[in-house]
């Protein structure tokens, strides 16, 4: 994004200029930058950081797409241990300061943003892998710039817009989408019952933090659960692209070996490139071999094994809330930083409820 863009961004978020107050301004230390800035109580930590020329992700700027999320410490906060503020994840867009303290945002080359935007689309392929599963293709009239593992909001005819992973590259001819048929779900019931080829679809984005970081090049652990193998295809074939013999591990989880699907773009993705090593795991009923049988949080706390460190890995977990937290507190465990694990979790949208 441009520094014209990222100074209107800054101004949208700060509101109406304000006087100038006669108080001392507050101190903010940015880590690991090392930078010292100066603001006046209230102001808006994103639009802080923007004005400074502070390299910072965001994106929606609304506190939906969880881009600009950080850590924040404020020394004194009630609660903490020894008065010292233990820092605390905050959404930058959504944080309004009130006193001096520091921030712990991402390495500048870890850092991706690209220029919301709205765009229109017709479909091109509708596929049905299993029972509940549709992939759906769409042909943009612009390019969408995003990076592989974000997500955008998507409008199929008169449903509200939901959200939803690209299993598309960027730069690719269509842009391609893995949906769950939800009992009552607005969205999918479209998807599953009135979509058609030809039919028109909005797409906005790109939203969301669990993007591929493309400066680190040792060790990577995706796990998807479900349609969680949407953004983890996209990053897979990005690591692909990009080469290298750092291993790639990939867990893939299913609730039955009727729900596997996906299995022929997987072995696309591994013909030619020995890193990746793919594992898909059936939680319930048997499972056909090659696929293992279990769940993904024990199956990967028995595999890395007890004294394994996962130190100096990056992880991307994508999929159902509850495996998202359970497959994270095992990678914690075993050494992974919590600012190396880059989680997504797919929460549906209830269903409308007559009155």
């Amino acid at each position: 994004m441009s520094a014209a863009a990222d100074a209107g961004a800054a101004a949208e978020l700060a509101g109406p200029q304000r006087t100038q107050s006669a108080v001392p301004p507050l101190q903010l230390q940015v880590l690991p930058r090392g930078a010292t800035l100066d603001f006046q109580p209230g102001e808006n930590l994103l639009a802080l950081l923007l004005r400074e020329g502070i390299p910072v992700s965001y994106s929606c700027m609304a506190g939906r797409c969880g881009t600009c999320r950080c850590r924040l410490a404020v020394p004194g906060e009630a609660g903490e241990e020894g008065g010292d503020g233990a820092p605390r994840s905050v959404l930058a867009c959504q944080t309004r300061l009130t006193a001096s303290g520091r921030v712990e945002i991402e390495e500048p080359d870890e850092i991706t943003v690209h220029p919301a935007r709205s765009v229109r689309a017709h479909v091109v392929a509708l596929e049905a892998p299993t029972h509940d599963v549709r992939i759906v293709r769409l042909q943009a009239s612009k390019p969408l710039s995003f990076s592989p593992g974000q997500y955008a909001s998507v409008q199929f005819a008169d449903a509200p817009a939901r959200p939803f992973s690209m299993a598309s590259l960027p730069g690719a001819a269509l842009l391609e989408f893995h949906i769950r048929l939800v009992p009552g779900g607005q969205a999918s019931g479209v998807v599953a019952g009135r979509l058609q080829l030809g039919d028109a679809v909005r797409v906005s984005g790109p939203l969301g933090s669990a993007y591929l970081r493309t400066a680190h090049t040792g060790p990577v652990l995706c796990v998807a659960g479900g349609t969680g193998l949407a953004p983890v295809l996209s990053i897979l074939g990005a690591l692909r692209a990009r080469g290298g013999a750092a291993p790639v591990h990939l867990y893939f989880g299913v609730r039955s070996a009727q729900d596997v699907y996906g299995l022929e773009a997987l072995r696309q993705l591994a013909s030619g490139w020995p890193a990746l090593q793919t594992r898909v795991v059936v939680a319930q009923g048997p499972a056909p071999a090659p696929h293992r049988t279990g769940l993904l949080p024990e199956l990967l706390a028995t595999e890395l094994g007890d004294g394994a460190s996962c130190a100096g890995w990056r992880a991307y977990v994508c999929g159902a809330p509850g495996m998202v937290d359970a497959v994270t507190a095992v990678l914690l465990s075993k050494g992974l930083a919590e600012h190396h694990v880059h989680a997504d979790a797919f929460v549906s949208a209830a269903p409308a409820v007559a009155a």
